[in-house]
């Protein structure tokens, strides 16, 4: 038997949906995952069935359903082979974003938003400065847009070099050329054991292998980091150290200090994606602090302002390292849209950007006390100024089944697959307590999550 189908098995015997339906599921996740890629040859048949656990009918049907779905080509004589890694967006004809995207909530105060709009307003009144936001830009930012970065990243990670910042479009925009940057297909980077799902994506799209470091509550475990540096060579380290997606975990001062010295030991880069590093009330020590001349910081405004501010900052370890990722960014993204970079840096200079992340932290802040009010007692964690929880489940709840369940009922909760990049999920889901919902919809859905604890037996009968 092998891996992928011992997880599949373990995974059909805890769920209640139909096997067929499940097994494309299974073949999604996996591609997503690395656990398979494009050209993997399926096992026969009759021996997948054997593996599964399952009668030879009801494989040759997920498999069918598979096939129908793109997901697997079926050569008659030589077997079936996992189709492109290429990843497909259903697409939303222009209607909202989906919801269980991890969205900072919307503050409900009319003056910020009316300073907001007024600035935002100013920003096209002079026709000069329109002209020149609709022109190619230098990549990387102005100097002026530069200088803004480097003060709003030391706010986040102490002293900061403009000459080392650039300005990109969007954290994932800025992660895509890191990764491309620092590995090549076939190399392997280290990640949390559950993490950010873009990073999933990328690496997929790049063919950049993941290996995965278990997490406790401190963070990434430095003896399995050491490990890898020894035996797998990682060509990076990949990591959200502060309120981790989706655990909402801050590594500990003293887990950071020992990752950035395995790093240092073994000349290991690191990626610091600090997506959520300007909402804590408390600044922990960057790991750009500790592994100055190895780290590359990013930052940006969609997980503390607004997800449709694509605009990022990244801290290269030295100007020749920032030059390199500007040539990696300007091949992948040309550069950042002017007008959302000229927009940032106008919030920065007038401290529109400080008010709005401390509106935002408020209102994370009432949100918490409601997650305490109704998981209390249940095995759910997160902090004040985290705006996402981590909800570990009982034996009687698959994360799958309960997640598609929640969604259903308005709740923004992400199974634990979505984040996994090993084969083994913990049992938990991941829930968004902010995006554009009222404090009084937070709180209903809390209810929700809350009563399927109570009563896992709804869940079952839906999906039966």
């Amino acid at each position: 038997m092998t891996s992928f189908t011992r997880h599949w098995a373990q995974r059909l015997r805890d769920s209640h949906k139909p096997a067929y339906l499940l097994i494309p599921e299974l073949l999604a996740e996996d591609l997503a995952s690395g656990r398979l890629t494009p050209g993997d040859r399926l096992p026969p048949l009759r021996e997948l069935a054997q593996a599964l656990e399952l009668n030879y009918t009801t494989v040759a049907r997920g498999l069918a359903e598979a096939q129908k779905r793109g997901q697997i080509d079926a050569r008659p004589g030589r077997g079936s082979f996992v189709r492109s890694a290429a990843p497909s967006v259903p697409l939303r004809g222009g209607t909202a974003a989906e919801m269980t995207m991890n969205l900072p909530p919307e503050p409900d105060d009319a003056a910020l938003l009316q300073r907001m709009a007024e600035s935002f307003a100013q920003m096209w009144s002079d026709p000069q400065r329109l002209r020149a936001h609709l022109r190619y830009q230098d990549f990387g930012g102005s100097p002026a847009d530069r200088d803004a970065g480097a003060r709003w990243l030391q706010g986040i990670m102490g002293p900061t070099q403009a000459d080392r910042v650039l300005v990109g479009p969007g954290i994932h925009g800025v992660l895509s050329g890191l990764l491309s940057l620092l590995a090549r297909p076939g190399d392997t980077v280290c990640v949390e054991s559950v993490s950010y799902p873009g990073i999933k994506a990328l690496a997929t799209q790049l063919g950049i292998k993941l290996h995965a470091l278990p997490v406790d509550d401190e963070g990434p475990c430095p003896q399995h980091f050491e490990e890898a540096c020894k035996h797998v060579h990682p060509k990076a380290l990949y990591c959200n150290p502060t309120m981790l997606n989706p655990t909402a975990i801050t590594v500990s001062a003293a887990r950071r200090e020992a990752l950035a010295d395995i790093a240092l030991r073994y000349a290991i880069p690191i990626i610091e994606d600090d997506a959520y590093g300007a909402l804590p009330s408390k600044r922990p020590t960057t790991l750009a602090e500790l592994a100055p001349e190895l780290t590359y910081h990013v930052t940006g405004f969609a997980k503390c302002l607004g997800a449709g501010l694509r605009v990022a900052y990244v801290q290269a370890p030295t100007v020749q390292a920032a030059q390199r990722v500007a040539g990696a960014l300007r091949a992948l993204t040309v550069m950042a849209a002017p007008p959302m970079v000229s927009l940032a840096t106008q919030w920065i200079n007038d401290g529109t950007a400080s008010a709005v992340v401390h509106a935002v932290r408020r209102e994370t802040n009432v949100r918490q006390a409601l997650l305490l009010k109704h998981l209390q007692g249940w095995n759910v964690w997160s902090q004040p100024d985290c705006f996402h929880a981590w909800l570990k489940l009982p034996d009687t709840l698959s994360p799958n089944e309960a997640a598609s369940f929640w969604r259903s009922r308005g709740v923004a909760a992400v199974a634990s697959t979505a984040f996994a990049t090993n084969t083994a999920p913990p049992r938990a889901v991941r829930l968004c307590l902010g995006g554009a919902t009222t404090l009084d919809q937070c709180e209903q859905s809390l209810r929700v999550v809350a009563d399927v604890l109570r009563h896992p037996e709804q869940v079952h009968a839906s999906v039966m």
